[in-house]
């Protein structure tokens, strides 16, 4: 990212700073965890570690190859929409357990911010089925053999992944933890301690899990590129990883190149623009799939 904005990175610790997230987890790690008289203990310890543990758990059906998937569901697809939904919950029991009007307005903030994107999410994935056919994770990547379905899919995939930038509380989108701000939203409590630090490891780890998804649906999942004999003789998880890899580097390409929205402007674009888009993508792709009888 520093490179993206011509400027000096962290690049002390280790070779060209590569070191710099390891020192930055032993040095929260080392720190006390102090937490608020008046908060409820039990959920205030509890609320980063279940969110950072959605994030490990969703990775269940998320194929990296043939057959190399921990849980091969017939609704994978939908089992990582659920989980991915439940990161809310983390959010609000941090907020309200901290017993703080500013941490609990930021948690309120921050579902309000991701509930519309959410739904967004759920009818571009509806318009995905429909032209794809099966639930299954690796059957969704089978399907797309011929042609992936980021070709004729791209509108609804871009919305897809904007979506998840908010979702994700990723920059642009980052308000529930916007550094520039007086008061850092729902982890104000955490005071920097390995509460604060699970909380952005299970920001980092959805972002890493949604790129997943993401490369099941548009770039066509593991199998290579091109068609090739010198390019079949790489194993699909390699492919796979090659591809997942794109995502996060669009996640801090977007972050190192575009302002922060303000909140109205956020909650606009959810609303007024991308749930209207998503649900009127759906109604045409079924009634020409249902009339020309091009359903999977």
């Amino acid at each position: 990212m520093a490179f993206v904005q011509r400027r000096k990175g962290p690049d002390v610790v280790g070779s060209f700073g590569l070191l710099q997230p390891l020192a930055d987890g032993l040095k929260l790690i080392l720190k006390e965890p102090i937490s608020p008289s008046s908060a409820n203990f039990s959920l205030f310890r509890m609320a980063p570690v279940t969110t950072f543990m959605l994030s490990l758990v969703a990775r269940a059906v998320v194929p990296f190859d043939y057959g190399m998937v921990l849980s091969d569901s017939n609704i994978g697809l939908l089992y990582l929409f659920a989980i991915s939904s439940l990161g809310v919950y983390g959010i609000i029991i941090a907020g309200w357990s901290s017993n703080s009007k500013y941490a609990f307005l930021g948690a309120l903030r921050s579902a309000a911010q991701m509930v519309p994107y959410e739904v967004s999410i759920g009818l571009i994935l509806i318009t995905v089925l429909i032209c794809v056919g099966p639930r299954n994770s690796s059957e969704i990547v089978m399907a797309q053999k011929q042609i992936w379905s980021g070709i004729p899919l791209f509108p609804v995939l871009v919305m897809f992944f904007i979506s998840r930038l908010a979702e994700t509380n990723r920059a642009p989108f980052d308000l529930p933890e916007a550094e520039a701000e007086s008061v850092a939203g729902y982890n104000v409590e955490y005071a920097s301690s390995m509460g604060s630090a699970l909380f952005f490891l299970g920001e980092y780890a959805n972002m890493i899990l949604m790129s997943g998804p993401c490369t099941s649906l548009s770039p066509g999942g593991w199998p290579p590129i091109l068609d090739l004999p010198i390019f079949k003789k790489i194993p699909g998880s390699i492919w796979f990883s090659i591809k997942v890899i794109l995502f996060p580097f669009l996640y801090i390409w977007v972050r190192a190149a575009f302002p922060r929205y303000r909140y109205d402007q956020l909650m606009g674009l959810g609303r007024k623009v991308f749930l209207p888009l998503s649900l009127a993508r759906v109604v045409p792709v079924s009634g020409v799939s249902v009339t020309f009888q091009w359903l999977p």
